[in-house]
């Protein structure tokens, strides 16, 4: 089904995601409205459900996954709330949760090659450049499998890249009733996939785990690893 959430406009792509029941709150479908896909993904045809390349070995996902993360942490992007978004490639999901949590909120976008925090904040300058001004999005380079700890702990993580096992670094920049998502690798057999993970974590600090959907994301990995074979 959502391979079949492609528009020729981002109203029309939105549109059909909420028809589809991939985009399951209204303030996720806002967000999604409010930041125009087209302004980070600079192939033809930018809503198209489908992974887009944006140099350096790295994709922008495909909206319905995009789609599943704004609406899987909604309850977690509330007005004035703190997020983490590791892996923040185009910046697109970065720039939909800024618009979530508002101006009273802080969303930090991690990513470990400083060109694609370039690309990032050029992209969010050109969309919604108040976004940079009044301080809610904050772009910086960093190693993401560590988290951010120093603009921590967040309500929401999101992490857009496959890690070999959940990241226990994250755990503690969680505050209690946040929630982390993250796509995992998981082996059964001689067969390699990857889970998307829900964490939450509890009142009394204890976590709980939740499998979601399999998906196919691009490692979390270091810098040299992932601009291996890279033509940028």
């Amino acid at each position: 089904m959502a391979w079949h959430c492609s528009g020729s406009t981002n109203h029309e792509m939105i549109t059909k995601l909420r028809e589809a029941k991939i985009l399951t709150t209204d303030r996720a479908e806002a967000a999604m409205i409010a930041v125009d896909r087209a302004k980070y993904c600079h192939e033809s045809d930018p809503y198209l459900d489908r992974p887009r390349r944006i140099g350096y070995n790295v994709t922008i996902s495909a909206p319905h996954m995009h789609a599943h993360a704004l609406s899987i942490l909604s309850d977690q992007l509330f007005d004035g709330a703190k997020a983490l978004d590791i892996g923040s490639g185009s910046g697109y999901l970065s720039a939909c949760m800024a618009f979530m949590v508002g101006p009273r909120g802080k969303v930090i976008g991690v990513e470990h090659i400083p060109e694609l925090k370039d690309i990032s904040e050029k992209n969010v300058q050109e969309d919604c450049s108040h976004f940079l001004k009044d301080g809610r999005l904050k772009f910086v380079v960093a190693d993401g499998r560590l988290g951010y700890p120093d603009d921590g702990p967040y309500n929401a993580i999101h992490v857009g890249a496959a890690a070999e096992k959940l990241p226990e670094q994250l755990f503690d920049q969680l505050c209690p009733g946040g929630r982390l998502v993250c796509p995992v690798v998981a082996i059964e057999g001689f067969q390699r996939f990857q889970d998307l993970l829900q964490v939450d974590k509890n009142p009394d600090g204890t976590i709980k785990t939740e499998k979601l959907m399999q998906v196919s994301y691009v490692p979390l990995t270091d810098p040299n690893t992932q601009l291996r074979d890279s033509n940028v």
